[in-house]
């Protein structure tokens, strides 16, 4: 997606994966510093752990508690701070200035990709990480009228509960499983990433026939475990990909200082994950 991007915007640049561990995030993020990186994407478990490890936080980073977009920058000969691809000569301090791009994203996908208005919907978001943490507030902000956070530890769950009736107080936000049928059921946990994985909810305590639409922020598998029952239950249902799409095309936008190219990232998504 990112190289269909760069080659479609005549940029001589190159995205690449790495496989960092937690604990040498640190280092990592200090070691494409020292290599003159444009910029980096950060996956979980990271994007928490990244707050306190880059030199400045963009405003929606502070709001969504999470960074998953660094952008590194240098003084020009003014003294004010750019990207770097916008120096001619080489820089002698650099700094790391820290992004959110998912909770735009994930809103943006949910009203696309499922016809869904988000005001006044009630909701079930499975995971209370730094993807669900992102998704819960954009959700209180953009109007859900319920929120239920649903996560493996609970005093998790209840933190981001009460962040958000601080922030919106108008939300109804409970911890736990409703004892109704909700609009949309989202989920930012991990499950359904690996075959074999469970269902991310206890369909016992809630049955998926409760729910009309399913977003699962995977998007390989491009059908979880997940979707596949909400889809044979009736659920109107869709994956990450979306979400993937239009964080990345910020987070590109965010590094080139251009607008990103979204139909052509689109089709190498599509191409990657679908084959089509």
């Amino acid at each position: 997606m990112q190289n269909a991007g760069l080659a479609a915007l005549g940029l001589d640049w190159r995205y690449v994966a790495f496989d960092v561990s937690p604990e040498n995030l640190r280092e990592a993020i200090a070691g494409a510093k020292a290599m003159k990186f444009i910029g980096l994407n950060l996956t979980v478990p990271h994007k928490l752990l990244a707050l306190d490890m880059v030199d400045l936080l963009d405003a929606s980073a502070h709001t969504w508690g999470a960074v998953n977009t660094i952008r590194f920058e240098a003084q020009d000969a003014r003294g004010a701070w750019q990207p770097l691809h916008l120096l001619e000569e080489s820089p002698k301090e650099i700094r790391t200035h820290g992004f959110n791009t998912d909770a735009d994203a994930i809103a943006r996908a949910i009203r696309e990709d499922l016809d869904l208005p988000l005001r006044g919907a009630r909701v079930v978001l499975l995971g209370a990480g730094g993807a669900g943490r992102a998704a819960a507030l954009k959700l209180a902000e953009t109007g859900a009228s319920e929120l239920h956070l649903v996560n493996r530890t609970r005093s998790k769950a209840e933190e981001l509960a009460q962040e958000i009736q601080q922030r919106h107080a108008e939300v109804d936000v409970r911890v736990g499983y409703p004892k109704h049928a909700v609009e949309l059921l989202v989920n930012a946990t991990s499950l359904g990433l690996k075959s074999g994985d469970a269902l991310p909810l206890d369909d016992r305590a809630f049955p998926l026939r409760n729910v009309d639409a399913v977003y699962d922020m995977i998007y390989r598998p491009a059908e979880t475990p997940l979707l596949r029952a909400a889809r044979e239950e009736g659920c109107r249902v869709a994956n990450g990909l979306g979400m993937l799409l239009y964080q990345g095309a910020k987070a590109l936008e965010i590094w080139a200082g251009r607008p990103a190219p979204i139909a052509v990232m689109r089709a190498a998504l599509e191409q990657n994950v679908y084959g089509e």
